[in-house]
């Protein structure tokens, strides 16, 4: 079994985590988005983003350069990390992306923030595995003594479900935020990245 294989009702019975819905971010203030990005993304409109790998390419990958950068630099970004945390009980596989608390050095450290592509633009099936990194990256972290809120996303790159796991219980935002809304995504991974400091 790997992250892959897990669904929320699965996360929930092997780990004994709650589910429950609330809002994550209720004062979350919009952020300016940099000029590159709004660049960027205007540059691409029209383009086929039909694929997960040129959704990850061309939409995800530079809106997390953003989040990094709006952070000061206090954030790394990593892209296809191996997470094999507790391969027996399944959480092992590949991260399409994480948000870590550290140096920008090529060691994942303190992991904080899971962003998984939704497979086939289904935000809903990728849940479970989002849940899973993020039970495996709150014991990476108990394991090297660090303690830091946890936070999941799920994202099409145009859609963005969030998550956050607070002392076994795993918290889904009642708000899907939108590419629409750049300026507001950014203000939420600005909550996250001052939540997890």
């Amino acid at each position: 079994m790997a992250y892959t294989d897990f669904d929320p009702a699965t996360v929930e019975a092997r780990f004994g985590v709650g589910l429950r819905v609330d809002e994550l971010f209720p004062a979350a203030e919009s952020v300016a988005v940099p000029a590159w990005l709004t660049d960027h993304l205007g540059r691409i409109r029209g383009l086929a983003l039909v694929t997960e790998k040129v959704r990850s390419e061309l939409l995800v990958a530079p809106i997390l350069l953003a989040v990094r950068e709006l952070s000061g630099r206090t954030l790394a970004l990593f892209s296809g990390q191996r997470m094999d945390i507790d391969p027996t009980n399944g959480l092992a596989g590949e991260c399409d992306f994480l948000l870590s608390r550290q140096e920008a050095v090529p060691v994942l450290r303190a992991p904080v923030v899971a962003v998984l592509e939704a497979k086939r633009g289904d935000i809903e099936a990728g849940l479970g595995q989002c849940m899973a990194q993020m039970v495996g990256m709150r014991l990476f972290n108990e394991r090297a003594g660090r303690t830091a809120r946890i936070y999941g996303c799920v994202t099409t790159g145009e859609d963005w479900q969030f998550l956050r796991l607070d002392d076994g219980v795993v918290v889904f935002d009642a708000t899907r935020r939108y590419l629409g809304d750049l300026a507001g995504l950014l203000g939420v991974f600005a909550r996250i990245a001052a939540d997890t400091a």
